[in-house]
């Protein structure tokens, strides 16, 4: 018999973030009122969903995200580790514009290896983590679905590990917008689809990356 459950990986909202910095895991980065609006937004694209079990990445912007979720569902917020946002060296820095990272002659030697990549987390890190976090999720929500909050890096590396693509990429180019929603659906332990979804629009694709 066939058992299918789908394990939707929520991308969280806009975070007020008036210098433009790679906030990275950095404390204190909140939802904006336009990422509130989002997740309010992404709670009601879920309507009619049977979802069982909702976790979030330990920070703060991805537990404001999943708020709406928990009250609509009526479900307590689980929380995570592996959910959250991947390590980076211009944690605090401008990466954009006159003052950004990648203008600076000291910051070049973090760039030297884009395929692990040298300035952060490497993506087998990233998507083993994730991919652990994923499966958990399946198996408590079994024959139902859960819904994980988590940040842009992360869920995009999962998905290019699970479609068996190259972790190298231009993150301009990262299918992963703003309070989107990326889904995998399983037949019992089996990855049978990976899906889409943009429940608060498209994302500029000049902002800030990696959040």
């Amino acid at each position: 018999m066939s058992e299918e459950t789908t394990v939707h990986l929520l991308r969280h909202g806009e975070v007020h973030n008036p210098d433009g910095v790679l906030y990275g895991r950095l404390p204190g980065y909140r939802l904006s009122t336009a990422g509130e609006g989002m997740a309010e937004r992404a709670a009601a694209w879920f309507a009619g969903h049977d979802v069982t079990h909702l976790v979030s990445s330990p920070l703060e912007r991805a537990q404001q995200t999943a708020g709406p979720l928990a009250a609509a569902f009526a479900l307590p917020i689980g929380t995570d580790d592996r959910l959250i946002e991947a390590g980076n060296a211009f944690e605090g820095m401008a990466v954009a514009g006159g003052a950004g990272v990648f203008r600076a002659p000291r910051n070049w030697w973090k760039l030297r290896n884009p395929f692990q990549p040298s300035w952060g987390e490497p993506y087998v890190e990233i998507a083993a983590r994730m991919l652990a976090a994923v499966e958990a999720a399946r198996d408590a929500a079994r024959g139902h679905e859960a819904v994980l909050v988590s940040h842009q890096l992360p869920i995009w590396t999962l998905r290019l590990h699970l479609e068996g693509r190259r972790y190298l990429h231009d993150p301009r180019r990262r299918q992963c917008a703003l309070a989107s929603v990326t889904s995998v659906t399983y037949d019992g332990d089996r990855v049978t689809g990976v899906g889409y979804a943009e429940p608060a629009g498209a994302t500029d694709p000049d902002a800030v990356p990696g959040a």
